[in-house]
């Protein structure tokens, strides 16, 4: 009998050998479509595509960051992070969540929905910035560049977002979040177009929070 099978990838959407910022990429298809060429199936027989994002970004090795924090204040998200390469132990590139980012990841890959972990690490930040756009040359942009030479020269716009100082560690559904959180994510979700199906506060399975209705609901 027909059954339900769960595909999860390992590589981010901009690591893509043709939706990527080449020439900082792999060497094959890491959007929702490799799905179903690799595995053999279908891509109508695909449901859902839930795009996994941190409550953050970070990128490992060379390419463009735009919204790239200073080594302070990355070295400190890195360790309370755990940012460093699980096989290499190379240390990633911390920054902002980068809207832009996001908005072009759910395009190319068809997102119904958004899955953003670790929004625990940013419990002791007492202002995170959000970045909802960019100015390339000093004209807002609302759209991801078409190049990576582009991509090298925007300069993000930012929003400043209350930091919550509070221990989310143990919230087990939406409404235990402190507000400030809930307000973040609903602005994560706005920005991205794609309702938040769940949210991770550390790595344990009885740590991540489903949202059927999405943050904003």
């Amino acid at each position: 009998p027909p059954g339900r099978v769960l595909l999860e990838g390992a590589q981010g959407a901009l690591l893509d050998i043709d939706h990527g910022t080449y020439p900082f990429v792999t060497s094959s298809t890491t959007t929702a479509g490799g799905a179903a060429s690799g595995v053999g199936i279908g891509p109508t027989l695909i449901d859902e595509v839930i795009g996994v994002v941190k409550a953050y970004i970070t990128r490992v090795g060379e390419g463009p960051l735009p919204t790239e924090l200073p080594e302070a204040e990355a070295e400190r998200l890195r360790q309370l992070g755990g940012e460093f390469g699980a096989t290499t132990g190379r240390p990633r590139r911390p920054g902002w969540f980068d809207g832009s980012v996001a908005r072009y990841a759910a395009g190319v890959n068809g997102l119904t929905g958004l899955a953003v972990t670790k929004l625990d690490v940013l419990d002791t930040f007492g202002t995170i910035r959000l970045s909802t756009g960019y100015e390339l040359d000093g004209v807002p942009t609302a759209s991801f560049p078409d190049s990576v030479a582009d991509l090298a020269r925007v300069r993000p716009v930012y929003e400043r977002w209350a930091g919550w100082n509070a221990d989310t560690t143990g919230c087990r559904t939406f409404g235990d979040l402190p507000i400030s959180a809930r307000r973040y994510l609903a602005r994560i979700e706005e920005v991205c177009a794609a309702p938040i199906r769940f949210v991770g506060v550390g790595a344990a399975r009885r740590e991540t929070i489903a949202l059927p209705t999405g943050a904003a609901a």
